[in-house]
């Protein structure tokens, strides 16, 4: 990663776990789950509330956790709000993909799929806090797929 990348990507993390945005619990939740990363204690709760088009109406969260993890259940609420049950599980998967290299996307490619989160894709590069990344995503699809109990990293 080059240090301009590696600086917006810094800065990025920072601002969304200092100001994260839509963090708070909705009133009744169509959706809701709770998340836990038992390996560094990283702990976040995702409710989802849809629209009478279907579409998340709003995508909130709750928890406490790493600046990663803050940001990446940030930037999630941001992007999966107005998306269809269809395209947010498309963008878990695509999320996933990004963060874990599982997918050999050209850099364009990703910041097409994924706009804002592909700022992501230098968590690679730390395996260990790829898992900080994506509990707030495991945790908004075990929400979409009403799942109940506890997800785990592990």
């Amino acid at each position: 990663m080059d240090s301009d990348i590696r600086e917006l990507y810094q800065q990025v993390i920072l601002d969304h776990h200092r100001h994260p945005r839509n963090f708070g619990e909705l009133d009744s939740p169509d959706g809701r789950a709770e998340g836990f990363n038992p390996l560094c204690g990283d702990r976040v709760n995702v409710e989802l509330k849809f629209d009478a088009e279907g579409r998340m109406e709003h995508v909130a969260f709750t928890g406490q956790g790493c600046a990663i993890c803050t940001a990446s259940a940030s930037l999630m609420t941001e992007c999966l709000t107005g998306k269809t049950r269809a395209e947010g599980e498309a963008l878990v998967e695509d999320f996933r993909d990004l963060v874990t290299g599982t997918r050999d996307a050209e850099p364009g490619d990703a910041e097409e799929r994924l706009g804002k989160l592909a700022i992501f894709a230098g968590v690679r590069e730390f395996p260990v806090r790829v898992k900080c990344a994506t509990l707030p995503w495991h945790t908004f699809h075990a929400a979409l797929a009403s799942e109940s109990g506890r997800v785990s990293t592990e």
